[in-house]
């Protein structure tokens, strides 16, 4: 894998008369007409547009297939200009892998542009349920003007369990397992690159997020059925494509640990208070570990405590 020399920095954004800096978006290049777009690690903001996440690109004879759109009209925007960096083929397909807010949101300004958008089914029904409380973060985190032309736009083409389809002589295959950090989550196989895009099942060099939308039982089932298609490359939701050896170390490893602390600490008669204290200092490596390791013990707590 090769990352580009040059991370590609967008100066010139005006608002209100005044010039602001957009969030750069890595390109790297992950084997032969495969990129990833390595966003921010850290919080959405205004100079990321919501694009704090890692967007995947495979480019074929008859266009681009996106994977993910970005966190909002802007954030696609962002993504459109620094594809345009390594290839002049239009995105023709965009697959939403989730119903996280930059798996999705960033769809009005490629259907505008005339791409079909693809998802699940479940993903589709998460997006509709939390898309106004997302919009609502948004305009916290990224402001108005950051927001300006982002609407509500969902699939064209909706599935259950998989679909399959290819482009320019390449084929994708698109599986949802079951839930993971959202319910509707996807990961997408490129057979001819052994690529796997896994949308959020998987984070590298960042701790994920277990939250009120997860399900930390069925992210590891969903884990493992991406994992058994043996992928030479891993695009991950957030961090730089890497193998699966280390999306199994800092991902798999870290919910199953995470799993058996809590269990352990159920079967003591332990309560969510005191959760928070369960060991998971082998991850503190990580990205965010101070900010989101607690709640994500609190979140598994609670799946746990009626599983």
């Amino acid at each position: 894998m090769k990352i580009l020399t040059v991370v590609y920095c967008f100066l010139a954004f005006f608002t209100s008369g005044s010039m602001a800096l957009a969030a750069s978006l890595e390109v790297q290049k992950v084997t032969e007409n495969i990129y990833a777009l390595v966003g921010e690690m850290q919080q959405r903001s205004p100079q990321n547009y919501g694009n704090n996440a890692t967007f995947g690109v495979v480019i074929t004879k008859g266009g681009v297939v996106l994977m993910d759109p970005g966190g909002s009209y802007k954030g696609a925007q962002q993504i459109d200009k620094a594809i345009a960096s390594f290839t002049d083929k239009p995105v023709k397909i965009v697959i939403n892998t989730g119903g996280q807010d930059h798996r999705w949101i960033g769809n009005s300004y490629w259907k505008s542009k005339g791409a079909t958008i693809i998802a699940s089914s479940a993903a589709v029904a998460d997006q509709k349920e939390r898309g106004s409380l997302q919009m609502t973060m948004l305009q916290q985190l990224v402001g108005s003007e950051g927001l300006t032309g982002t609407e509500l736009v969902y699939a064209d083409t909706v599935f259950d369990e998989e679909h399959k389809f290819a482009l320019g002589g390449v084929e994708f295959i698109i599986t949802h397992k079951g839930a993971a950090h959202t319910p509707g989550d996807s990961y997408v196989y490129v057979p001819s690159a052994q690529t796997v895009f896994t949308g959020d099942i998987v984070y590298l060099e960042r701790l994920l997020g277990v939250g009120p939308q997860s399900s930390s039982a069925s992210w590891v089932e969903s884990f493992d059925a991406m994992a058994a298609l043996s992928p030479q490359h891993v695009v991950p939701g957030h961090g730089h494509a890497s193998t699966l050896e280390k999306a199994k170390a800092q991902t798999y490893n870290y919910l199953v640990h995470l799993r058996k602390q809590v269990a352990a600490h159920l079967e003591k008669g332990g309560d969510m208070k005191t959760v928070v204290d369960v060991d998971q200092t082998s991850f503190k490596h990580l990205k965010v570990y101070e900010s989101i390791s607690k709640r994500n013990a609190m979140s598994v707590f609670a799946q746990m405590e009626f599983e």
